[in-house]
């Protein structure tokens, strides 16, 4: 339909369930693009309601999904039912291995429907065979399954009464898998908002408490866990901030308007994206010059002030029909994974190169399946059913944490244990034995300690992306700083305490940029970033990693420091 046409008057509102699933990432600028759009085609406003259990910033929230001129907004909170009856069952154990997870959870409430998060897609392929090698019957979830796979075990879960599905976080949020009697989570979820939406996914009969069994792997693990119920027992749940300056939609709303319109003048082409411009001051700022490199690069060209697709596009997208400008986040290169005619699910390129030649065995599904054809060219994989060892290898990069979860852990290894939860004995165990190990530790201060290597590590606690900009508050000290961390920074040997406060007392993060650490790799993951001139990309990505706020807390915190390595 043009813009121009008169619509049907029917659509009056929009609803976005979970809107904080779309407001994490693009896809939430690229819906606003979209809504933004359509009420072009309809002769009143329409009405945006957003629905959300697990935001810890409401209004800020509603700011941004009605912004571009909405007359009136009201956020509307559902009462809770409060009172000791409605506190969730919460319990910490410390189990050491996923062997020893599979164990318990075999043993434990049996006769139950448990659900079983994991937070990696290789993890719930293990935990998965671990399971039925122990007699358990057992469903898994993600998103390397086959559509008609990940339904099937979800209709199968959802009718069975003793068994238990594992899932990554594909079954948070919209699927409904009947009643749950358990929720455990292998390790912690990486911040209080999936927690709160796991937690979520128990408790839903009148006769059942909200629960959750957390089983620990690793001392990490059992830290983090004990540090993100601390937080959720002070009422903590993590700002939703939209991902910053989405200057990459621009070029993706260009060419799907020009794909839209059959061409639409320059001009035109940006007053569709609203007054105020829907993707942000800061983005609007920057459109012209994205333009204008659209068109250099031949994205788009210009008939005569009319902008249609160009030889780049058509040649880039136009083989698929440009289907692929509908979708704004990218996935890793995968392979069809086929048994018969059955699609199982998709593998990554890394699992296939990286297994032995002469005999390759993978897990998924929870199966192990022998590789008998590779199409590359086809990017399919022929297997059959095996009962040889598999591997079960995705890659992913270190999960950031958010800064007031790793000062959390801070304080849970100075002492303080989270409220209204259940530690185990060997929970209690594995905590006293870390907090014996960090005795140096003071609450609220950073640390400067020289390990066992002889280089001095700067705990800050400040998270991944603070310690980024800690180390470019050190650049007198730049050939030293090495090893980010999400709780520490380790610096050269020859770095005192005395060099360190002198670099912190002199540091300036107002101006700092860290776009010198930066390289356009790390944007690989956005889809339609290779449209952006270099210096906006790098522009792009600098800004949403800054974390400056949190880098700014760690310097203005005491520094303890430790010469002699923690015995």
């Amino acid at each position: 339909m043009s813009s121009t046409e008169p619509s049907d008057d029917s659509l009056r509102a929009v609803v976005v369930d979970e809107v904080h699933a779309f407001a994490g990432d693009d896809r939430g600028w690229h819906l606003l693009a979209v809504l933004t759009r359509l009420e072009r085609l309809t002769p009143h406003p329409v009405q945006r309601v957003g629905l959300s259990a697990t935001v810890g910033n409401p209004e800020e929230l509603l700011g941004w999904l009605t912004r571009a001129g909405a007359p009136a907004s009201q956020v509307v909170l559902h009462p809770d039912a409060g009172g000791p009856d409605s506190a969730p069952e919460l319990t910490v154990d410390y189990v050491g291995t996923l062997e020893n997870a599979a164990t318990v959870i075999s043993r434990l409430h049996r006769g139950e429907k448990r659900l079983v998060f994991a937070d990696s897609r290789a993890r719930v392929e293990r935990l998965g065979h671990e399971l039925r090698q122990r007699g358990v019957t057992t469903f898994l979830s993600h998103g390397s399954l086959g559509r008609d796979e990940r339904r099937r075990a979800e209709a199968a879960f959802a009718e069975e009464s003793d068994c238990v599905i594992v899932a990554t976080s594909t079954l948070e949020l919209g699927i409904d898998i009947g009643d749950l009697d358990r929720v455990i989570q292998i390790d912690a979820p990486s911040s209080v908002a999936a927690f709160l939406q796991r937690l979520g996914r128990s408790g839903r009969r009148s006769d059942t408490r909200r629960n959750m069994l957390f089983l620990a792997t690793d001392e990490d693990a059992l830290l983090q866990a004990a540090a993100l119920l601390r937080l959720y027992a002070q009422g903590f749940v993590e700002p939703l901030q939209p991902p910053a300056m989405p200057l990459h939609l621009v070029a993706q709303q260009a060419l799907a308007l020009v794909l839209q319109e059959g061409g639409v003048g320059r001009h035109t082409l940006l007053d569709r994206l609203g007054e105020p411009f829907v993707l942000g001051e800061d983005v609007r700022a920057h459109a012209e010059e994205i333009l204008d490199h659209l068109l250099a690069q031949g994205w788009l060209a210009d008939d005569g002030g009319l902008l249609g697709i160009g030889a780049q596009a058509e040649a880039d997208y136009g083989r698929r029909h440009f289907l692929d400008l509908m979708a704004v986040f990218s996935a890793a290169p995968e392979l069809a994974v086929l048994w018969g005619h059955k699609e199982i699910g998709t593998i990554p390129d890394t699992t296939l190169m990286t297994a032995e030649q002469d005999r390759r065995v993978i897990l998924l599904a929870g199966q192990a399946w022998f590789v008998r054809h590779i199409d590359w060219g086809r990017r399919l994989v022929t297997v059959e059913p095996s009962d040889q060892p598999g591997v079960a290898n995705w890659f992913g990069a270190t999960r950031a944490l958010h800064a007031a979860l790793c000062r959390s852990i801070r304080e849970v290894l100075c002492g303080e244990d989270p409220e209204g939860v259940a530690l185990n004995k060997r929970a209690t165990a594995g905590l006293a034995d870390a907090r014996a190990q960090f005795g140096w530790l003071r609450s609220g201060e950073t640390a400067l300690v020289t390990g066992t290597d002889g280089h001095p590590r700067w705990w800050t606690f400040a998270g991944l992306l603070g310690n980024l900009w800690l180390a470019e508050a050190l650049r007198g000290l730049r050939e030293s700083v090495g090893a980010r961390h999400n709780l520490r920074l380790r610096l050269g040997s020859d770095v005192t305490g005395r060099e360190l406060r002198a670099a912190l007392a002199d540091a300036d993060l107002g101006e700092a940029s860290i776009s010198d650490q930066l390289s356009r790799s790390g944007l690989e993951s956005l889809t339609f970033a290779e449209m952006l001139p270099d210096h906006l990309a790098l522009l792009l990505l600098e800004r949403r990693f800054d974390a400056r706020a949190d880098a700014q807390q760690a310097l203005e915190e005491p520094v303890h420091e430790l010469v002699s390595p923690p015995g």
